[in-house]
């Protein structure tokens, strides 16, 4: 495996615990229902950490979607001018279409990524119980 766990990496990508990485965060591994797409547990289900960890935590989660989202446009902006030589018309359509295209696990991501910035990884041999 490339990625080890006890990285915040492995948690981002696998969609883990930040506390444990052992237990899942969200509660459906694959939906597009959008209803579901952004339902967590309330605690982790192998360490028992609460995931709300203040109410409306997640509005900050609003700032790194923000940043995925712009990171993403500018990256598809660069690939359509430079590699596929499009017009500004077509390089803005094709940002609407990638954009609306990864929007789901931008949300997803997003979440993931705003716990891991206050929840640092204890491996089982640390842990207090």
């Amino acid at each position: 495996m490339l990625i080890k766990k006890g990285t915040k990496l492995y948690s981002i990508l696998h969609f883990r615990c930040p506390n444990c990485h052992e237990g899942t965060f969200f509660k459906y591994k694959r939906t597009w229902n959008p209803s579901k797409i952004t339902q967590i547990h309330e605690n982790c289900p192998s360490c028992k950490m609460k995931y709300m960890i203040e109410p409306a935590f997640y509005y900050g989660a609003m700032y790194v979607a923000y940043g995925l989202t712009v990171g993403l446009a500018l990256m598809v902006f660069v690939v359509s001018t430079t590699v596929f030589d499009c017009t500004l018309l077509q390089s803005f359509s094709a940002i609407i279409v990638v954009l609306l295209a990864t929007a789901m696990i931008n949300l997803r991501i997003s979440r993931i990524v705003w716990l891991n910035l206050f929840v640092k990884y204890q491996s089982r041999n640390t842990k207090n119980d």
